[in-house]
């Protein structure tokens, strides 16, 4: 489920709530507080983060709100599929028949059959240069799992930085919200000759900015930033299902053994039964 419904449930949750208690809305509508706490957020942002991050932060987010996920299960069996055309051809024609399809993957009979893939720039890359190793050096299976993990491990760090920073950021949200609340009261202080329902009114004003800060973090940020991590650990587990199989085969499986061993290291909830993987790979034959 996309993470915008989730959103919308606060949203209605939090305010159909204050508006059934009688809430009056001009008290929290506050531009200006929202000015102070969002441009004071964006600032900080602006500082602790390079210009990738923040492109990274604002794409995650947009990810985040209108994706379920990053891979469905069909997505995990083309993968597999696409494992064990290589692995077979490798088998029957030897290491270097590859070679041109890893060069030149758009004209490849095999990848081109898998255009979700091919499209994947980040996990045709990781095919690509995996194969590349094996074929330019003497690399052991033993040394081949050392370095793709630490692949993974550089790709994944990347990936789920903007969900770190963000996950920062709505740390500092109830401060932020707190430093409109006090500016709110200094005002507030200087018109302490004014009636007591007047004084009221601007405390009620000063109290939304703790109230937008709060809400903001715990109702949105927080959330947001736990949303885009999970994201960053779907890419991680798609990569690893990639190193698994290709370990296993360079260390001696046959594909159909090679391709189980990836199988078994699908998210069992994403993972295709023996039966329809099976099913899938005669109807390539």
């Amino acid at each position: 489920m996309p993470s915008i419904v989730g959103f919308i449930v606060v949203i209605l949750c939090v305010f159909v709530g204050y508006a059934l208690e009688h809430g009056n809305f001009s008290v929290i509508i506050q531009p200006v507080e929202w000015l102070i706490i969002f441009g004071a957020a964006a600032g900080s942002l602006l500082t602790a983060n390079n210009m990738t991050v923040v492109k990274g932060i604002v794409q995650g987010s947009i990810k985040a709100l209108t994706k379920p996920g990053v891979y469905t299960k069909d997505d995990f069996v083309d993968l597999l599929l696409l494992l064990n055309d290589i692995f077979k051809k490798i088998k029957k024609e030897g290491l270097i028949s590859i070679e041109q399809d890893i060069e030149n993957p758009e004209a490849s009979k095999i990848f081109s059959a898998f255009p979700k893939i091919l499209a994947n720039h980040i996990v045709l890359d990781f095919i690509r240069d995996t194969f590349r190793s094996i074929l330019t050096t003497n690399i052991t299976h033993f040394e081949l799992e050392g370095l793709l993990e630490n692949e993974i491990e550089i790709i994944h760090h990347e990936a789920s930085e903007p969900a770190h920073r963000l996950s920062n950021l709505a740390d500092s949200m109830p401060g932020l919200g707190l430093v409109a609340a006090v500016l709110g009261i200094i005002l507030t202080m200087g018109k302490i000759d004014e009636p007591p329902a007047v004084l009221a009114h601007h405390l009620s004003i000063a109290l939304a900015g703790t109230f937008i800060g709060i809400l903001t973090c715990y109702g949105f940020m927080a959330p947001l930033s736990a949303r885009m991590e999970k994201l960053a650990l779907e890419e991680k587990e798609y990569l690893t299902v990639i190193k698994t199989a290709i370990v296993n085969f360079i260390g001696g499986g046959a594909p159909q053994i090679a391709v189980e061993f990836a199988r078994r290291a699908i998210p069992p909830h994403m993972r295709p039964s023996f039966q329809e993987l099976e099913a899938k790979l005669k109807e390539r034959k």
